[in-house]
């Protein structure tokens, strides 16, 4: 547990009720606690968290929508716009997906698994189509290298990479217990698994 402890610090509230959150999604998933229980593992008063969030799931947008912000950050240092080449930085981003799902297993499944409605979260559906536009920005640049006839729309491409990476991280690459053992790692298998779909494709090997 990595926020157990901190408590409530004068000033510090939001933070502490943040961390209690990401407490409490580890143990029991982003729908197994209720507002109050976030505010006792807290140290405060029921009504304390009342005075920054309406109820528990503007608790989880916030948590989800900080959860999508490192996401991008992580993602983005990953592509580093495509360098040295758009399927080494691919390859990167793709590793990184994954290990962003092991080192932040609370934070993943705030993100993916909360069950919010994103229409009635424009920031939390804005922070997630940042991270989005990443793997956007990657399928459109790997697309660029196949042949100009018959290229597969980027849109789709990137839906299907993240497809697999969600997936993989999902059942494999998660940092808790009930993840599936495999006989190999998360990444090997997530390449093996693009190099497939990219060389079908059509995708020029390097």
């Amino acid at each position: 547990m990595r926020h157990r402890g901190r408590g409530y610090h004068h000033g510090n509230l939001k933070e502490a009720l943040i961390a209690a959150a990401l407490d409490l999604i580890g143990e029991k998933g982003p729908t197994g606690f209720t507002f109050a229980e976030a505010a006792r593992s807290a140290g405060v008063s029921p009504a304390a968290p009342y005075r920054h969030f309406r109820d528990r799931d503007e608790l989880l947008a916030d948590v989800a929508k900080r959860g999508f912000e490192t996401f991008t950050n992580v993602l983005t240092t990953a592509w580093d716009e495509g360098r040295p080449d758009a399927q080494k930085a691919f390859e990167r981003l793709g590793r990184a997906y994954l290990g962003f799902a092991r080192k932040e297993p609370a934070l993943y499944s705030a993100m993916f698994e909360s069950g919010l409605a994103v229409a009635e979260n424009p920031e939390l559906r804005d922070a997630g189509d940042r991270a989005y536009a990443v793997l956007r920005e990657a399928s459109e640049a790997l697309v660029a290298t196949m042949p100009a006839k018959g290229r597969p729309p980027a849109s789709m491409v990137s839906f299907h990479v993240w497809s697999q990476a969600h997936g993989i991280a999902s059942l494999f690459a998660r940092g808790d217990e009930g993840r599936r053992k495999l006989p190999m790692s998360a990444e090997e298998l997530l390449e093996a698994a693009m190099l497939i779909y990219l060389r079908g494709l059509g995708v020029p090997d390097v």
